[in-house]
């Protein structure tokens, strides 16, 4: 008989006779879960919240190192799923959350949630993850931003941040770029032409200038550290207003360059105004607002390959999602899907003549939605490609732009401008009107954008932007780089920060926020959350029941994670 008499000696009899090894006691103060991701799901932090692989995870994918079973691979079809525990119940404490990163840069869906504890029906808990919020009807309002977010069934009331010019008609496209708002707008005046505008706080919003002479910038997105704009002849009298008298075409992509200094990037054919612009596998795709029917793919200085459309159909509303580039139209209530290389048609949404245009998507809890007209219906792309009815906005026509903010799955309409919150079970709850000029026909609440922990909703006819705030939310505003990083996210007190390779990228405080309470009685996620499941590359999760020093996350980021 071996007898092993120390503590290392009885852990090596374990290994040389293969039984499992205990997991360690707690070594650090304030751990409350440390799930490696080496070969394994288990909590080496002693508390025994292991986890269960869901769906495709792979728990032999390389780590840091390159080498095998050093990391988790998510393919956003898999989760590792924590069971509810008190140990994860957190209340109003100060905490950490911390992961390895590994993400690709060209990607062909959202990357997705790193960590969340969120229930929606109580709009309560925490998620930390990479976002993207594309086909905001013509714009990638959010592009691979890195969020966290926390809430309590907390809002604000929302507030006017004034109309980027008097001549603003509607801010057309919004984006977030080097961690500034910007918004496109139209502006249908004689002599006027769409400009793009940076918001600095409050009601200013600075002139950037005008890419062309057409009366909209109608589209953004960012696209290799650059943002990347569209314009047109907005057709006013498609909002039931007098048409403008600015007939100079659009229908070209610009690049952003500084100050008000924009760099032409070419002309989409013959289009006369740029509807959708998105990046898809890592190229910039673009489509034509009206015809002829036009869908482009960038190819550098201001050269653009012009290739088919869907049945000859407009491409309007652009999102990746789950490996293919999606696409709404005006020319029948169709969902269409590009892989690449050619299209397929997922048919008419709501059945055979239900629905004559499609607007929108958002990506709520991993699943595909679409905004419609003249249902004013939300459809969420189920199991074998079905579209599946999610609610009417109310009494509205049409839904505009949608996007999820802080766990909150938000959507704009027409004809009142209203804006409406997601509450489950096909309920849409009115949450403001936002546009009441008397005596139009129409009013739209148009786009989105998530910026600075705010989310922001575009009008018209007022042309006003206004702002809304849900939780409360830190975000990092440049698109996250590839390969692996250290991500750690922190709340002291009514601070929200964020940390990425050791560095504060981004904070934000909100008053009373500290005081709320994130337990939820329901599993944590790691690899999943409200917005979308992780594709990419986790190792060394951590959790700790209060705020790291920036010196400790230094410390973290620079760890082999063993």
């Amino acid at each position: 008989m071996i007898i092993a008499t120390t503590t290392a000696a009885r852990l090596l009899l374990l290994v040389a006779i293969g039984q499992p090894t205990p997991d360690p006691a707690p070594a650090e103060t304030g751990l409350v879960a440390h799930w490696p991701l080496a070969g394994d799901t288990r909590d080496r932090s002693g508390r025994g919240l292991h986890a269960e692989a869901r769906g495709t995870v792979d728990l032999d994918a390389p780590g840091r190192d390159g080498k095998a079973r050093g990391a988790a691979s998510l393919d956003g079809r898999g989760s590792l799923v924590v069971p509810a525990h008190p140990a994860l119940d957190l209340g109003d404490s100060d905490l950490t959350l911390s992961a390895w990163v590994h993400t690709d840069a060209d990607v062909d869906s959202p990357i997705g949630d790193i960590i969340g504890r969120y229930d929606p029906a109580a709009r309560r808990g925490l998620a930390l993850g990479i976002k993207t919020s594309a086909g905001v009807t013509f714009s990638q309002a959010n592009y691979r931003h890195l969020t966290f977010g926390v809430d309590d069934d907390r809002e604000s009331a929302w507030e006017s941040t004034g109309k980027p010019s008097e001549g603003t008609l509607l801010a057309f496209a919004m984006a977030v770029h080097d961690g500034a708002l910007y918004a496109g707008t139209c502006e249908p005046a004689a002599g006027a032409s769409g400009r793009v505008y940076r918001h600095a706080g409050g009601t200013e919003w600075v002139d950037c200038g005008a890419p062309d002479a057409s009366n909209a910038v109608t589209a953004m997105a960012v696209h290799d550290g650059k943002l990347y704009v569209g314009t047109g002849r907005y057709r006013v009298a498609g909002s039931s207003l007098p048409e403008s008298p600015n007939d100079t075409p659009g229908g070209r992509v610009f690049r952003y360059e500084g100050g008000t200094t924009w760099v032409d990037c070419g002309r989409l054919g013959e289009s006369g105004a740029v509807s959708g612009l998105a990046v898809f596998q890592g190229k910039l795709y673009a489509g034509s607002l009206y015809a002829p029917a036009g869908f482009f793919r960038y190819e550098g200085g201001t050269t653009w390959t012009a290739l088919a459309t869907p049945d000859g159909t407009r491409v309007e509303a652009m999102a990746p999602y789950d490996g293919h580039l999606y696409a709404t139209s005006y020319d029948r209530g169709h969902v269409a899907r590009f892989d690449g290389r050619s299209w397929e048609d997922l048919g008419p949404i709501g059945g055979p003549g239900v629905n004559t245009q499609t607007y929108s998507f958002a990506v709520h809890q991993g699943e595909l939605h679409v905004g419609t007209w003249p249902t004013g219906r939300v459809y969420r792309l189920a199991v074998g490609d079905r579209w599946e009815d999610m609610g009417r906005l109310g009494e509205e026509l049409e839904v505009m732009g949608m996007l999820v903010h802080n766990g909150r799955f938000i959507a704009g309409s027409l004809p009142l401008a209203n804006v409406y919150r997601y509450d489950g079970d096909q309920a849409w709850r009115l949450l403001t009107q936002l546009d009441r000029t008397p005596d139009v026909r129409y009013r739209r609440a148009w786009t989105m954008a998530e910026h600075d922990g705010r989310l922001f909703v575009s009008t018209l006819p007022s042309g006003e932007i206004f702002t809304y705030r849900a939780g409360a939310s830190a975000t990092w505003g440049r698109a996250f780089p590839s390969g692996w990083r250290h991500v750690a996210a922190t709340r002291t007190g009514d601070a929200l920060r964020l940390y990425v390779d050791g560095e504060e990228v981004a904070a934000n405080t909100v008053a009373d926020s500290g005081t709320f309470d994130l337990s939820t009685g329901g599993p944590l996620l790691i690899g999943s959350g409200p917005n979308a499941p992780f594709r990419g590359r986790l190792a060394d999760v951590r959790i700790h029941d209060h705020a790291l020093s920036a010196e400790e996350i230094r410390a973290l980021a620079a760890s082999t994670g063993e």
